[in-house]
């Protein structure tokens, strides 16, 4: 593709983003590309993900230097300018981030010369009952030790809204959507429903709804299932609910989840990707869906998606497997697969006859 414009999210407390993001400006100016630094907020306050793609000049790849919090910074400004997204991994424990920082200039040759396949990614988005927004008087206590909250989101103006479809709101998120308690002595209490049927109504400290890619962030932190982030699917998990049904849901893309706060409940926040906001009162709702559009992220190539989990979690194998012996590869091949099996994801050979697809980026 033809890059024009470049977008720099850097996370300026991570070692090594400094030295990175220098590889990146040296590079746009070489090749003649305009590159702007992606500000997290301006001196008037935080800006909305528009106003700060356009202060930067409506990049169509947008790099974040960092980990999986910049990452997802830098998600929520792409898919607002439907710009491609490079991650550049400078953090500990992430899945997002796809390039080693001494890779980035080689990454972005490969984004100028068309060498890459973008990755979609499924992104959330919702209606609610009434604007989301946080009042003033909570906006000191739930801001403690954070930088300046998001402005509220916007009603988007290429649908309608109102009425008893709710309000459709400008966000987006890669994570998850989570309603979550205000008050520790006081758990929310909110009715699901899966496609407009109630499924049950739950009393517990959170619920969140997740994409595949955030299925290894809060939702796994929950106790939900890991799902592969080329899938398409919901998944509703529960935290700590007071019931003994406590398992996950995993829904179909055009399966919407509503959450419904129930009269006597306490109040809820509403976060989207970790960031707070607004705060909803009884009888308010959120109806959580897969956007119409997804995220376009740049890969150099198969991700080991599965590799890397066994290695970020540190997965080991049972005292009692090992015992039987250690094993082998699954598939050790170094030869493309039959006919019968091409249409799978498989790992291809890669030059040494190793699996290509069995090789993570070395970690910083």
């Amino acid at each position: 593709m033809t890059v024009q414009r470049v977008g720099l999210v850097v996370h300026g407390g991570r070692e090594g983003a400094a030295a990175a993001a220098r590889d990146v400006r040296r590079w746009c100016e070489e090749n003649g590309v305009r590159c702007a630094d992606i500000d997290v907020w301006s001196g008037e306050g935080r800006r909305s993900a528009r106003e700060e793609v356009e202060a930067a000049g409506d990049p169509d790849l947008v790099v974040t230097l960092g980990g999986d919090g910049t990452f997802l910074r830098g998600a929520r400004l792409a898919a607002e300018n439907d710009a491609l997204i490079l991650g550049v991994d400078l953090g500990r424990v992430g899945f997002l981030t796809e390039v080693p920082a001494p890779a980035v200039r080689a990454a972005l040759d490969a984004v100028r010369d068309g060498r890459v396949d973008p990755e979609n990614r499924m992104l959330l988005t919702l209606r609610a009952s009434r604007l989301l927004e946080i009042p003033k008087e909570m906006e000191a206590l739930l801001r403690y030790g954070r930088g300046p909250l998001l402005p509220p989101p916007r009603v988007r103006t290429d649908c309608e809204s109102g009425g008893e479809w709710g309000i459709a709101l400008n966000v987006t998120a890669l994570n998850d959507v989570v309603l979550e308690k205000l008050s520790r002595d006081r758990q929310v209490s909110v009715g699901v429903y899966v496609s407009g049927r109630l499924l049950a109504s739950y009393s517990a400290d959170a619920l969140l709804v997740a994409t595949p890619t955030g299925s290894t962030a809060y939702s796994f932190a929950a106790g939900g299932p890991v799902v592969s982030p080329r899938a398409e699917a919901l998944v509703f998990t529960a935290v700590a609910p007071h019931m003994t049904f406590d398992r996950s849901v995993v829904t179909a893309p055009d399966e919407p989840v509503g959450l419904r706060i129930l009269e006597r409940s306490g109040q809820a926040a509403v976060s989207i990707d970790g960031q707070l906001r607004g705060v909803l009162d009884p009888g308010d709702w959120l109806g959580v869906y897969a956007a119409p559009r997804r995220l376009r992220a740049v890969r150099l190539g198969p991700m080991d998606f599965y590799g890397r989990l066994r290695e970020r979690m540190r997965l080991t194998d049972a005292p009692a497997a090992v015992a039987d012996g250690t094993p082998a590869p699954l598939w050790p091949v170094s030869t493309p697969p039959p006919g019968d099996l091409a249409h799978l994801a498989m790992p291809l050979p890669g030059p040494d006859g190793t699996p290509a697809g069995d090789v993570s980026p070395p970690c910083p």
